[in-house]
């Protein structure tokens, strides 16, 4: 009997992390056998070429940062401004997710593809944070900007290296979180 075939999620999961590690160059096929302790012969049964298995990350990376996300959060429940402070944990405070984001981000500035497919998700993401802040707010205007400003600061504070006088930089999120979403803080 032969040796079972590597599934084909570990390539897409493998994949998926060198991205992370090191944005589109470093997902190469052979690179990705050597990690999983495979011959690369077998990704040839689940993908074409590199290209189809960039594609599958692609669509896992969009399925789950997506779907999954507004899926989880749903499940869960809550007022709407939980919602959307849970969306935003799960999607930009995630050791897996924020990684692959951030390594997409910088992919798409250079594939007008990836742009493009990225664009499609920002475009989810800002539909929710619209709708979660359209529940309390009823100017379309304050609305497109605090759903702008909630969703640059996800994605922003990642590369700020600034301090913040005294204050950690949880503490700072914490409070713009509150501003955006209109929550007022203890004792005011």
């Amino acid at each position: 009997m032969g040796a079972a075939r590597t599934p084909r999620d570990r390539w897409v999961e493998e994949g998926l992390r060198a991205l992370a590690e090191g944005g589109p160059d470093a997902v190469r096929v052979e690179a990705l056998a050597k990690r999983l302790g495979v011959t690369k012969g077998g990704f040839y049964g689940y993908f074409a070429d590199r290209d189809a298995l960039l594609t599958a990350l692609l669509d896992t990376w969009e399925r789950e940062s997506t779907d999954e996300v507004i899926d989880q959060v749903e499940r869960e429940g809550g007022d709407p401004k939980e919602k959307a402070r849970r969306a935003g944990m799960l999607t930009f405070s995630d050791d897996r997710l924020l990684p692959i984001d951030l390594a997409v981000r910088d992919w798409a500035r250079r594939d007008e593809a990836v742009a493009e497919r990225l664009r499609r998700v920002d475009n989810r993401r800002m539909d929710l944070l619209r709708e979660t802040i359209g529940t309390f707010c009823d100017d379309p205007d304050e609305v497109e900007a605090r759903s702008l400003i909630a969703f640059c600061v996800a994605i922003g504070h990642h590369s700020l290296a600034a301090d913040h006088g005294g204050r950690t930089r949880a503490e700072v999120l914490d409070r713009a979180a509150g501003l955006v979403l209109d929550r007022r803080p203890p004792g005011r």
